[in-house]
């Protein structure tokens, strides 16, 4: 198939690139390995000063939508109402379905949905070659993507992850389920919320986990060896209620005051950073604990070979949000890291408890606290689960095998591939 024709997935991400959906960039880049010409649109500048080594991987073009409504509002319209004039019937059915969508939700982000996505199609669409369109999360892109659609026929399908699933107004999740040509979650907990929440829609929902590169994350010792107070306890997480995190401070105050040595170490930013801070403080922890804020992957490889436990705590924040399952778990236990999470949404999909890891019940510091000491201290216990769960993300979350599923879904569906 020459250059000219060769047909392009169009992928509609929330920002790219960004340091906290290597997920994203991982999958664009090993589609691109299996053969597949990717485009994409962004609706958010990159916010970091850093990206990953595996996005210089990527070939795939990238543009950039206008983000707010305010300022670039001239440069929307105007394309909007060349769109219009163009094919007005097909405009106002779209402007129909922003209308229903807005009555639902009373929300403005309909409409700026709406202006992006006339945007893209009349500004950027044009000879991009894109048969197919398929957007990172259910909420934003997968509205700009849906409008697309509506424009100009293409057909869309969306990558549901975990916030944009549970904070959402289900009636328009719904709509889009009903609408795509097919959708795709990464745990089997999603599948069947997803599956609950289509209300008899027959569009195919498929599980794909993310999976990691396992190359990436090599064991740190061949041979395990116990660790020595003080116990180096390692956490990667955003800042941000559904990660639990005053739960971790919690308990590492009651290991304290058992007498128990430890040194925590925190890597990640996120809106709670005060709050966390505060808390700290309060705790009277600040000198066994040291809060890192986002770091790079060879600062956080250093930890995760350096750490004896990794924890998380993660539990439903107060707006429904939640965890699909952490990357960063398949990462520790991929590391011979030993785990410690919570019983939450798909993560005992990956840390069966006395198996691969250990589960506790989410906002309980007292039992995380003894989990926690029976993990540093327990060597059976230890060598089981540190070997089990090695076992486990090499298995099941590699994610090069796990790709040729979702290309495989991709195939299916009549998306096209390079020649």
């Amino acid at each position: 198939m020459s250059l000219a024709k060769r047909p392009v997935l169009g992928m509609i991400l929330k920002g790219y690139p960004r340091i906290s959906e290597t997920f994203i960039s991982n999958e664009i880049r090993l589609l691109e390995q299996s053969g597949f010409e990717i485009h994409l649109f962004s609706m958010r500048q990159p916010r970091e000063k850093f990206s990953h080594d595996s996005v210089k991987q990527i070939r795939a073009g990238v543009d950039y939508l206008p983000e707010t409504l305010i300022k670039p509002l001239p440069r929307l319209v105007y394309h909007n109402l060349c769109l219009a004039a163009k094919n007005p019937g097909i405009y106002g059915a779209a402007l129909k379905t922003a209308y229903r969508r807005f009555l639902r939700t009373r929300k403005s982000a309909t409409l700026k949905h709406l202006l992006q996505a006339g945007y893209l199609v009349h500004r950027l669409l044009p000879e991009r070659r894109v048969t197919h369109l398929h957007a990172h999360f259910a909420h934003s892109p997968t509205s700009v993507a849906m409008f697309t659609s509506r424009l100009t026929g293409i057909p869309f399908s969306f990558t549901a992850h975990a916030k944009d699933i549970y904070t959402s107004d289900p009636r328009q999740i719904r709509e889009k389920i009903g609408l795509a040509r097919f959708v795709v979650t990464c745990t089997e907990y999603n599948k069947k919320h997803l599956r609950e929440l289509s209300d008899g829609h027959s569009t195919p929902i498929h599980r794909n986990y993310h999976g990691i590169d396992i190359r990436l994350f090599s064991a740190k010792n061949e041979i395990p060896q116990m660790p020595v107070p003080p116990y180096q306890i390692l956490t990667i997480a955003r800042l941000t209620a559904k990660k639990g995190l005053p739960t971790i401070y919690k308990a590492l105050r009651i290991l304290c005051d058992q007498g128990v040595s430890v040194h925590h170490t925190h890597i990640g930013g996120g809106e709670d950073g005060q709050k966390i801070m505060s808390l700290v403080k309060d705790l009277a922890l600040g000198s066994v604990t040291q809060l890192l804020g986002t770091q790079p992957h060879q600062v956080v490889l250093e930890h995760y070979k350096n750490a004896d436990l990794f924890v998380l705590g993660c539990e439903v924040a107060p707006n429904g949000d939640r965890d699909g399952i952490p990357n960063v778990l398949m990462e520790s236990m991929a590391m011979g890291l030993p785990v410690i999470a919570t019983h939450i949404s798909g993560i005992p999909e990956l840390v069966e408890n006395e198996r691969t890891g250990l589960l506790v019940p989410p906002g309980q510091p007292d039992k995380l606290a003894a989990s926690m000491l029976r993990m540093l201290t327990d060597e059976e216990l230890r060598n089981r689960v540190t070997a089990a769960g090695k076992q486990c993300v090499a298995r099941e979350f590699d994610n090069r095998q796990l790709i040729q599923e979702l290309a495989e879904v991709y195939r299916h569906e009549g998306i096209g591939q390079r020649a």
